[in-house]
């Protein structure tokens, strides 16, 4: 693992047809950044990830916001959960698991997740109606499952209440960034990968 004095961090670039976005994520960092997406909502939901999970992240992104939300949001999953996996590298010494239960008013969002190396997304998440800063709920699905695509992370995600959109989004947002600190903090105790099998 990284010493305690290098910083594991990533950046990652990707263009499209569709969209063209650069992010930088630091994992020891102190939830300072900056998130330009496009899509004032998610810069919003980004940035409560970042700030409770105490990490690094500048974002800029342009998409085909003329269109849709939809190959925007994916897309930023897609090169969220590249930046996470580089990141981590060989995951020597991290604590692998994190789960996290956070409320925002009447919503509440449990997260638990396995930086295992297999792709997994468990969404048992059923949004209010409607649509948060103009963002169709449906896509933050898209959003989750591309992350945990190309972090090959298993995910899962429960909001267990809640009545307005964004309250629920943004506790499940802050639930995930809670959740994701703790497994990528380092364990004194692991020596090398945390798994039997000695990689992940």
């Amino acid at each position: 693992m990284s010493s305690p004095k290098t910083l594991r961090r990533a950046k990652v670039c990707r263009t499209t047809k569709e969209t063209d976005i650069a992010l930088t994520l630091g994992l020891d960092g102190a939830g300072r950044g900056g998130v330009r997406t496009g899509v004032p909502f998610m810069d919003h939901m980004l940035t409560a990830f970042a700030k409770h999970g105490h990490f690094t992240l500048d974002v800029k992104a342009r998409g085909d916001l003329e269109i849709d939300a939809h190959h925007t949001l994916e897309d930023l999953g897609l090169v969220l959960g590249q930046a996470l996996k580089e990141a981590l590298g060989n995951k020597a010494g991290i604590t692998r698991f994190g789960g996290a239960c956070v409320p925002m008013d009447e919503a509440l969002a449990r997260v638990v997740l396995d930086l295992s190396g297999r792709p997994f997304l468990a969404w048992r998440v059923k949004l209010p109606p409607g649509q948060a800063g103009g963002v169709d709920g449906r896509l933050f699905r898209e959003f989750f499952q591309a992350l945990v695509n190309t972090a090959g992370i298993t995910l899962h995600l429960d909001l267990e209440a809640g009545e307005e959109i964004h309250h629920c989004l943004e506790a499940l947002f802050k639930a995930f960034g809670r959740a994701l600190a703790q497994a990528v903090a380092a364990d004194p105790r692991v020596a090398g990968v945390p798994s039997t099998k000695g990689s992940l």
